[in-house]
């Protein structure tokens, strides 16, 4: 093949993919199969569609995504465990231009962090929350989460949860849609090309909302812990779908856009 076929073959109009420029090539320290690679990639694509690299920053929680700062070269704040929305309240408020979201896991946000997740989202902070839920504790050695399904077993219920001794899960999304300062909030995966695609628009949605001053929104993925739940990822994927799915639905559970 000549030069001139190659150089037509790359010219910019028939540009099929290309890693997002904002993804940095730092070597991710995430399980093979794990899903916080592909909302990464998510996030990054939107803020460079959006021209917002050089307004936006994020929050990282306490969790697997401690380390999110290190592939996304956006301004960051690390926030303590459970506090990210609170941080990111403050950081909005200082500076209303800026995009600020936070990125928390099941454990971070709707465990140690329910009451600044809770109360933020009322209060119609102009902010986004990513939410990572994969019904475990991923990092700290697998344990039972507050999203964790009944019968599902972790390191801390071996024998599979059970309401008597642990409670119910808790769908803190279908919370978040009850409350008035909520303008956006969604429930999506990234299991599939379908999925990825449509979490992408929830995420753009999301933001848009957020900078136009509409309020609070919460985009949660339901994901996997294909080491946590034991499985390969293959299997991991198949699991979330014959059950996670039907506990947390997915979908648009409110849109006052």
């Amino acid at each position: 093949m000549n030069n001139d076929m190659t150089n037509h073959i790359i010219s910019p109009e028939n540009l099929v993919y290309k890693k997002p420029e904002l993804m940095n090539d730092t070597q991710m320290h995430y399980c093979p199969g794990c899903s916080h690679g592909v909302v990464h990639k998510l996030v990054a694509e939107v803020i460079e569609e959006m021209g917002m690299e050089e307004k936006t920053v994020g929050v990282c929680p306490v969790g697997c995504a401690v380390f999110a700062y290190r592939y996304l070269d956006i301004d960051w704040q690390e926030a303590a465990h459970g506090r990210a929305p609170a941080v990111a309240t403050g950081i909005k408020r200082l500076w209303p231009d800026r995009l600020v979201f936070t990125y928390q896991g099941d454990g971070d946000l709707a465990c140690i962090g329910t009451c600044e997740t809770i109360h933020a989202l009322n209060r119609g902070e102009n902010i986004v929350i990513i939410f990572i839920n994969n019904a475990i504790y991923g990092m700290t050695g697998g344990q039972m989460a507050p999203t964790t399904l009944m019968g599902q077993k972790t390191s801390t219920c071996p024998y599979g949860r059970v309401a008597e001794l642990h409670g119910y899960p808790l769908r803190i999304t279908e919370m978040a849609a009850q409350l008035e300062g909520t303008c956006y909030v969604t429930r999506q995966s990234v299991d599939t090309v379908a999925s990825i695609r449509s979490a992408k628009r929830a995420i753009r949605k999301a933001f848009d909302a957020s900078m136009a001053g509409k309020g609070s929104s919460l985009v949660e993925i339901v994901s996997t812990c294909n080491s946590g739940w034991k499985m390969s990822p293959v299997k991991a994927n198949e699991w979330m779908r014959e059950n996670m799915f039907e506990f947390y639905k997915k979908g648009d559970l409110k849109d006052t856009i």
